[in-house]
């Protein structure tokens, strides 16, 4: 099968379109992991401890179970007992609960790395533990953690593919339609591989500019 330029202008609309529902995939489920991934972490540290063991088994069964079987679950089976979900919100939140999981032991690894004095020093001065955690802890804690994050947000973009199994209309399975109705696979499979290798690429120039301003920042 030769390679029809024509066809790709013709599917190339479509494509993007794809291309634009699996950034915006990307970008709500990175916001929900991020916040799900903090509060996994500040109840894993400072819970009473049956809380805090419960929270690490959710944690660890998340993270040790395939992503497609979550999404599955939250999709096809939740329904079953009255939780109806649009695709992409279910795809979101499947995103979001699976990284932020290991957002989780990001976030842990930062705050533990924040001086044990400064924990002190906010008693001292009669901080609250709402006041400490936003004031004080978060603030020195989440710089260096950003890189190590950013690493799981294209790690997410790449997982993307996965949500066409619950019916998201994302890039592959804006691929897959043009595909299955054209009978040609070459050109819009080709294209997106092309699309995530340039997002990705564009992604990982940004993950080092900020790994190099963070340096510099510390260095100061």
């Amino acid at each position: 099968m030769e390679w029809d330029w024509n066809f790709v202008r013709e599917i190339t609309p479509s494509l993007v379109q794809g291309l634009k529902v699996t950034i915006l995939a990307t970008l709500l489920g990175a916001a929900v992991a991020a916040a799900f991934g903090l509060v996994f972490a500040i109840v894993r540290m400072t819970a009473p401890k049956p809380i805090a063991k419960l929270t690490g088994f959710i944690v660890e069964f998340i993270r040790g179970t395939p992503l497609l079987v979550q999404l599955y679950f939250i999709f096809f089976v939740l329904p079953d007992i009255g939780i109806r979900l649009p695709a992409l919100l279910a795809g979101v939140i499947g995103l979001g609960l699976h990284y932020g999981t290991y957002a989780a032991e990001v976030y842990r690894a930062g705050i533990e790395n924040v001086p044990r004095g400064q924990w002190e020093a906010a008693k001292a001065t009669n901080l609250t533990g709402r006041q400490t955690w936003i004031h004080v802890m978060l603030p020195q804690a989440i710089p260096p953690m950003i890189p190590a994050l950013a690493n799981y947000l294209i790690a997410m973009f790449k997982e993307t593919p996965l949500l066409s199994a619950i019916t998201v209309l994302e890039l592959m399975n804006q691929a897959k339609s043009v595909a299955n109705s054209s009978y040609r696979y070459i050109e819009p499979m080709t294209l997106v591989g092309i699309l995530f290798l340039i997002v990705s690429l564009i992604s990982v120039v940004f993950l080092r500019w900020l790994e190099e301003t963070y340096t510099r920042l510390e260095d100061r």
